[in-house]
């Protein structure tokens, strides 16, 4: 493994381990050069009670690596979780920036009900 994905691990750590001993709902997003997907994770780590990513065929069809999918993940997430119940999450953005597609996403999702 390069040192870069070491170095972004290790800060998706440190804001895991914040968010856990908390014990709240996470917004988890994963971003690749191609994709991007997010899920909705339990306070026990264990449940996923929402996902979304450009990998559904509802959003498949345009082009996956850019903003205007990302912001379409953002809301499809937060339709899902709406629908599960949840209105209140933590952004786990796994040591990604906060920027571009991250960005982009987040912000859909606030606008699609999910306050963080």
């Amino acid at each position: 493994m390069n040192t870069k994905t070491q170095a972004r691990l290790r800060r998706a750590k440190k804001s895991r381990v914040q968010m856990r001993t908390a014990g709240t709902v996470r917004l988890s997003v994963h971003r690749t050069p191609r994709h991007i997907y997010a899920q909705v994770i339990a306070g026990d780590s264990k449940t996923v009670l929402a996902q979304a990513s450009t990998l559904d065929k509802a959003l498949r069809s345009d082009a996956t690596g850019n903003m205007t999918a990302a912001g379409a993940v953002g809301k499809l997430v937060a339709e899902r979780a709406k629908a599960a119940g949840v209105s209140t999450v933590a952004f786990d953005r796994s040591g990604f920036r906060y920027h571009g597609r991250v960005k982009a996403l987040a912000e859909a999702a606030r606008e699609g009900g999910l306050e963080f």
